[in-house]
């Protein structure tokens, strides 16, 4: 199932609500993505290093149960959380991953931008105009898995003030330069880019149901 949260969606409800939501569930309860967009805020991974947020300004900084290091969620991005059971859908975290990034990387095409990943370091990129080989990321991952199942997600920047980036190093990588569709030059709609994202990531549901 596919639902929207209410926009904009506070960060720390929405985590809280996606733990309940894990701890409860049990292997008959349907897989659900949740699309939202949030305000301004940066999260840090469980394992995230402190020095990697340079200048929050007003931005808060919330600690969460989810991997990776530092990244900023606001306005103009989507964020698709998958509350998936890989344990009955028989996939490995590793693949999962892969999986996610595929998906946004497959979204992007369907409006015309290319799309990688970049070895050594989760989530999806582009090649940055006139710069010879140097990536911007255009979505970050990460994720949580209890007794088998999986939370948290992807975010993939849309239409947004890029601005807040600038007071991190994302995801621990100093002068990463990041970017989003609209700076790619497509104009598009934070629902519909969401949808696409979340039909794609609802395939890996299906997978235990026979479906491709």
């Amino acid at each position: 199932m596919i639902k929207w949260l209410n926009r904009p969606a506070d960060y720390a409800a929405v985590w809280q609500a996606m733990q309940a939501f894990t701890e409860a569930r049990t292997p008959a309860t349907a897989d659900e993505i949740w699309l939202c967009e949030h305000g301004p805020v940066y999260t840090l991974g469980q394992a995230g290093k402190p020095e990697h947020v340079l200048n929050p300004h007003d931005i808060p900084v919330v600690r969460t149960d989810r991997g990776g290091q530092v990244t900023y969620h606001g306005p103009g991005q989507v964020v698709a959380y998958a509350l998936i059971d890989l344990r009955r859908a028989g996939i490995y975290v590793k693949e999962y991953v892969a999986f996610l990034e595929d998906a946004v990387i497959a979204t992007l095409a369907g409006y015309g931008i290319q799309a990688c990943r970049k070895p050594g370091a989760p989530g999806v990129y582009v090649p940055v105009p006139s710069a010879d080989g140097e990536l911007a990321k255009i979505a970050a991952l990460g994720i949580k898995i209890r007794s088998g199942c999986a939370y948290h997600g992807v975010a993939l920047n849309v239409d947004m003030d890029l601005a807040p980036f600038l007071g991190i190093n994302p995801c621990g990588y100093e002068n990463l330069a990041t970017t989003d569709m609209a700076s790619c030059g497509v104009a598009a709609s934070l629902r519909d880019v969401g949808e696409s994202l979340a039909s794609r990531i609802a395939r890996i549901a299906a997978r235990d149901a026979g479906a491709a």
